[in-house]
C-alpha cells in the first residue's frame, strides 16, 4: 500500500515540477520583458517631450512595438496571460476608483454652467451621429445590436478627462479661458458618460438571460445593490470619513491604524454591489463618485493611488494590451475595414466639434477656438482602450476592429498637444504689446489712462497728476478713474444684484457710495474749470486683496488702457510723513507690476497732492532722471506728454558713465552678454536723441547731464535733487548696464519702486514727489501671454 501511494502521487508532483521548471526557464524573457517596458516608456516619453506628448502615448506605442516581438509573445503562455489579466482587472477597479473620487457628482442637480452646456451639447450630437452611423458599418455581429451601438455611442461621447486636463496643465494655458473651459468640460463629459455606462450595465440580463423573469430578477438585485452602495457612499461614509480627519489633523502623520480602517472601509464599499452580479470597475467608480472627494485621507487616497498607476500600472497595462492585441491580424486589404476606422474618427471629431460649435455660438464663444475646444474634447484614455479589449474578450467585436478602436483612440490623444499649441499662437497674435506701451503708442491716437485712487485723501495729487498727463489737446487723454475698493462682509451685504452678471451688482454701503461721490465731484469740479481735451469715466475695482491685482489687470486690459496709474501703499500723514503703509495695497501693487497687461506707474505722493493746483498758468518743477534701460525709455516717453503742459517746467537730467575716472569699477558682474548691452545702449541713444531733438533743442525742456563712476556717485546725485522739484520721474528697472545702479537695492526698503525709486523715496524731502515707471513686459509664461490670457 505504502508504495502504491507513493507512485501515484509521482505523477501530480512530476508535472508540477515541470511547469516550474519551464516556468524558470522562460521567466527571464518575461522578466526583462516586463522591465523594458518600464524603462523604454519612460525613454520614449523623454524623447516624445519636445512634442509635449503626454504619458499615455509612449507607454502605448512602447506596449504595442514590445509585445509584437515574437520571442516576448511567445514567453508569456495562457497561465502568465491569465495573471496579467487579473493584475490588469485589479489596476482598472482602482483607476476607475480614482476618476470617481475626483469627481462632484452633484454638480449634476444644479443649474448647468456654460462649461457643462458646452459638455453635454459636445455628448449629445457626438452620440446621436454614433447612433445613426455605426449599426450600418457591423462593428459586431453579436444579436444584441441595440445595447451594443448604445454601449459603443455612449463611449464614443465621452473622453479622458484626465489625459485633458494633464496636456492643458503642462502646456500652462490651465487658468486661460479656453483652458478651464476645456478642463471642466471634459470632467462632465466624463463623468456623465461613466455613469450612464454604470446605469446601463444594469440593464444587460434582460437583453441576454433567455428567462425575462430570471432577468429582471438580476436588475432587481443589482440595482438594489447598487442603490444601497450609493447611499452608504453618500450618507454614511462621509461621518466616518470626517471622524476619521478629526483624528488626524493636517500637520501630523496619519496613524496607521485609521489609514488601514479607512482603507479597509473604502475597498467594503467597492466590492458591495459587485457579490450580487454588478461589474466590479464600474461598481469601484460609482463608490469613488458619492465617496467625499474633501478630506485628507480622500487627498491620500487619490494622490498615491495616482501615482502607483502612473509609475506602475500604465506600462503593463499597455504590455498587456500588446499582447492581446495581435496586429498580424489586422485585415489591411479589407475595405470595410477602413471604413470602420474613418469612420470612428469621423464620428469622434465631428460630433465633437460639431457640437461644441453649435452651443458655443450660441453662448457667444468665438467659432475658431470653440473648434480647437472640440478638438481637445476627443482626447480618449486609458479607459476606452480597456473597453476595446474588454469587448474583444467578450466576443462583441473581432481582433480587427479591435485594432481599429485603438489605433483611434491614440490618434485622438496625439493631436491634442498640438491644438493646444495652435491655442497659444493664436493668443500670442492677440497680445496687445504695440498699443499696452506710451513708447510705441501711436501719436495720432489719444492717450488711455486708468488712474487708481484708494480714497478721497489721493484726490489732489490724482488730478495734479491728470493735468500734468494731458499732453496736446489733439487727440487729447482718456482717463479712467477707478476707485480700489476692498471687499469686507459689511460692503457684500449691502450689494444689490439688479441683473445677471457682475456689472449688475449695485452697492448700498454708505461709506463707499459718500468716497465714491465726492471723488467724482472733485474730478468734474475740474472738468468744469480746465477739462478741455480730457475725456473722464468712472470705474470701481471692488475685490478682495487677493482678487483685486486680477480684477484691475483684466479692466484695463478690457478698456484697452497704455498706463495704470496706482497710489503708493504708503500715504502722507499731518506731520508730512510716510507712514507704515497698508499692506493690502501693497500686495496689489507687486502683483500689478508682474502680471499687468500694460505700462504701470507708481505715485509716491509725498506732497504732490498739496501743492498749488497745476494750471496753465502756474509754474511747477518736474524732472526726469535717465539712466538707460527699457523702464526710463517709457518714463521718457511719458515726460513727452508732460513737456507739452505750459504750467511745468521740465529738466531732463541724463546720467552717463565716466569710464576714464579713477573710481569706475574694474569689474562689474553683469549676466547680460555684450552684445545685449550694445544693443540696450543703442535704443537708449535713439531714443534719447529724438526727444533731444524735438523738446531740448527746442527750448522746451531744460537738460542736464551728470558724468558718474559708480552707484555711490548715482546716490550721492540722488540725494543732491533734494527739494529743487515738485515731482521726479523715474524708471523702475529694466537697465542692462548695471554699474550706475549695482549695489542701490541691497538695503532697498521697498523693491516694488526699483532702485533708484527708492532711494527717492526714502531719502529726499517731503516736497518731492516721485513717479516711477515701468514698461510693459511682453516676456510672459508663455513667451509673451499671461497664465490667465483670455482669448474666447
Amino acid at each position: 500500500m505504502p508504495t502504491n501511494s507513493t507512485s501515484q502521487s509521482t505523477a501530480p508532483n512530476q508535472k508540477c515540477l515541470n511547469f516550474v521548471a519551464a516556468s524558470m526557464m522562460s521567466g527571464s524573457g518575461k522578466f526583462i520583458a516586463i522591465i523594458s517596458a518600464y524603462v523604454l516608456s519612460r525613454v520614449a516619453h523623454h524623447l516624445l517631450k519636445p512634442l509635449s506628448q503626454p504619458y499615455i502615448t509612449s507607454d502605448l506605442l512602447i506596449g504595442m512595438i514590445l509585445a509584437s516581438i515574437p520571442p516576448v509573445r511567445d514567453s508569456f503562455v495562457d497561465q502568465l496571460n491569465l495573471t496579467l489579466e487579473n493584475v490588469v482587472d485589479f489596476g482598472m477597479i482602482c483607476y476607475t476608483f480614482v476618476l470617481g473620487l475626483e469627481m462632484d457628482p452633484f454638480v449634476i442637480f444644479k443649474s448647468p454652467t456654460r462649461h457643462a452646456i458646452v459638455a453635454y451639447a459636445g455628448m449629445l450630437s457626438t452620440f446621436i451621429i454614433a447612433c445613426a452611423v455605426t449599426p450600418w458599418l457591423h462593428y459586431t455581429h453579436d444579436a444584441n445590436m441595440v445595447t451594443f451601438t448604445i454601449s459603443l455611442s455612449i463611449t464614443l461621447s465621452g473622453n479622458g478627462s484626465h489625459i485633458l486636463t494633464r496636456v492643458i496643465t503642462n502646456l500652462k494655458i490651465g487658468k486661460s479661458d479656453i483652458g478651464k473651459l476645456g478642463i471642466v468640460a471634459g470632467v462632465h463629459s466624463d463623468m456623465i458618460t461613466m455613469f450612464l455606462l454604470s446605469i446601463g450595465y444594469i440593464f444587460l440580463p434582460v437583453e441576454n438571460n433567455p428567462n425575462p423573469r430570471e432577468g429582471i430578477k438580476d436588475v432587481i438585485k443589482m440595482l438594489s445593490a447598487l442603490v444601497i452602495q450609493t447611499i452608504v457612499a453618500a450618507v454614511i461614509s462621509p461621518v466616518f470619513m470626517n471622524w476619521v480627519n478629526n483624528e488626524n489633523p493636517e500637520g501630523k502623520p496619519l496613524k496607521g491604524s485609521h489609514l488601514v480602517l479607512s482603507m479597509a472601509f473604502m475597498a467594503v464599499i467597492c466590492t458591495c454591489a459587485p457579490w450580487f452580479g454588478y461589474n466590479s470597475f464600474l461598481s469601484a467608480f460609482m463608490a469613488g463618485l458619492f465617496l467625499p472627494s474633501e478630506g485628507r485621507i480622500s487627498k491620500w487616497a487619490i494622490s498615491k493611488l495616482n501615482y502607483l498607476l502612473s509609475m506602475l500600472f500604465y506600462p503593463l497595462f499597455f504590455l498587456w494590451v500588446g499582447l492581446k492585441v495581435d496586429l498580424s491580424s489586422f485585415q489591411a486589404g479589407n475595405l470595410g475595414t477602413w471604413a470602420r476606422f474613418f469612420a470612428l474618427l469621423l464620428i469622434i471629431t465631428v460630433g465633437k466639434v460639431a457640437g461644441t460649435i453649435i452651443c458655443g455660438l450660441l453662448l457667444g464663444y468665438h467659432w475658431p477656438e470653440l473648434v480647437s475646444l472640440g478638438l481637445l474634447l476627443t482626447a480618449k484614455g486609458h479607459f476606452h482602450v480597456y473597453l476595446a479589449l474588454h469587448a474583444l474578450r467578450n466576443g462583441k467585436i473581432d481582433m480587427t476592429t479591435c485594432i481599429s478602436m485603438v489605433i483611434v483612440i491614440f490618434l485622438t490623444i496625439v493631436h491634442a498637444p498640438f491644438v493646444v499649441k495652435h491655442i497659444i499662437e493664436q493668443a500670442r497674435k492677440r497680445v496687445p504689446i504695440h498699443r499696452m506701451t506710451l513708447q510705441c503708442l501711436d501719436p495720432s491716437t489719444e492717450l488711455r489712462i486708468m488712474l487708481c485712487v484708494h480714497g478721497p485723501h489721493n484726490l489732489s495729487s490724482a488730478i495734479n497728476l491728470m493735468e500734468i498727463s494731458r499732453g496736446a489737446p489733439d487727440p487729447g487723454l482718456l482717463v479712467y478713474v477707478t476707485d480700489m475698493i476692498e471687499l469686507t462682509e459689511q460692503i457684500a451685504g449691502t450689494m444689490v444684484q439688479a441683473g445677471e452678471g457682475v456689472d449688475n451688482v449695485t452697492v448700498t454701503d454708505k461709506s463707499v457710495t459718500e468716497m465714491s461721490d465726492q471723488i467724482s465731484n472733485g474730478f468734474q469740479a475740474y472738468l468744469d474749470e480746465n477739462g478741455d481735451g480730457i475725456t473722464l469715466s468712472r470705474m470701481l475695482a471692488l475685490s478682495t486683496f487677493n482678487g483685486m491685482p486680477q480684477d484691475v489687470g483684466v479692466l484695463a486690459d478690457d478698456l484697452m488702457v497704455s498706463l495704470i496709474l496706482l497710489p503708493f501703499h504708503k500715504r502722507l500723514t499731518a506731520d508730512r510723513k510716510l507712514d507704515a503703509g497698508h499692506p493690502g495695497f501693497r500686495y496689489v501693487n507687486r502683483k500689478l507690476l508682474r502680471n499687468a497687461p500694460c505700462s504701470i506707474g507708481i505715485l509716491v505722493d509725498k506732497g504732490f497732492g498739496f501743492t498749488e493746483k497745476i494750471s496753465r498758468s502756474s509754474v511747477c518743477n518736474v524732472a526726469i532722471i535717465f539712466i538707460g534701460g527699457k523702464d526710463d525709455r517709457e518714463a521718457l516717453a511719458y515726460a513727452r506728454r508732460v513737456a507739452w503742459h505750459p504750467g511745468v517746467k521740465l529738466t531732463v537730467i541724463r546720467f552717463l558713465v565716466d569710464k576714464n575716472s579713477e573710481n569706475a569699477p574694474r569689474r562689474v558682474n553683469n549676466r547680460a552678454s555684450i552684445a545685449e548691452q550694445e544693443e540696450e545702449m543703442k535704443l537708449d541713444d535713439e531714443c534719447f536723441a529724438q526727444f533731444y531733438e524735438r523738446y531740448v533743442a527746442g527750448g522746451k525742456v531744460a537738460y542736464m547731464e551728470e558724468h558718474l563712476a559708480n552707484s555711490s556717485e548715482t546716490y550721492t546725485n540722488l540725494r543732491s535733487l533734494e527739494g529743487q522739484y515738485s515731482l521726479i520721474i523715474v524708471g523702475r528697472g529694466g537697465r542692462v548696464n548695471t554699474i550706475l545702479t549695482l549695489g542701490l537695492n541691497d538695503w532697498q526698503q521697498c523693491p516694488e519702486l526699483g532702485p533708484v525709486g527708492d532711494v527717492l523715496s526714502g531719502s529726499l524731502a517731503c516736497d518731492t514727489s516721485i513717479l516711477i515707471i515701468q514698461q510693459h513686459s511682453i516676456r510672459g509664461q508663455i513667451d509673451g501671454l499671461s497664465d490667465e490670457f483670455s482669448i474666447m
